[in-house]
């Protein structure tokens, strides 16, 4: 067995918060780091609202990144009418759709779920 040491029960628990304050502002740095070098962004809290209250995603980072429709469809070659389905929720799109419009978003796949 390894050496051993007894300290106060306030003393492990001031560590163990230490620690975890630590661990904060190390992920915090790691985000800010991410922010900086451009692979990710602050998403405003209007557009996360939007998000959580069920909005179409779409439709979402569409406005955010300040395109119509029309735009979106020139940059992506989706189908503009095929974007409005999506947003409206008539249509899903396939996985290449959904690939092309993330892309023209500069987002992740993962955000248009």
């Amino acid at each position: 067995m390894g050496e051993m040491i007894t300290i106060p029960l306030d003393e492990y628990q001031a560590l163990r918060h230490a620690a975890e304050e630590l661990d904060d502002l190390r992920t915090f740095d790691r985000a800010k780091a991410a922010i900086a070098a451009g692979d990710d962004e602050l998403v405003p809290a209007e557009a996360l609202k939007r998000l959580l209250a069920g909005e179409a995603p779409l439709r979402v980072w569409r406005e955010l990144r300040g395109l119509t429709q029309s735009a979106l469809a020139s940059e992506s070659g989706v189908n503009r009418v095929q974007i409005a389905d999506i947003e409206a929720g008539r249509r899903n799109g396939s996985l290449e759709t959904a690939r092309r419009l993330a892309a023209a978003l500069g987002i992740a796949i993962d955000d248009l779920a």
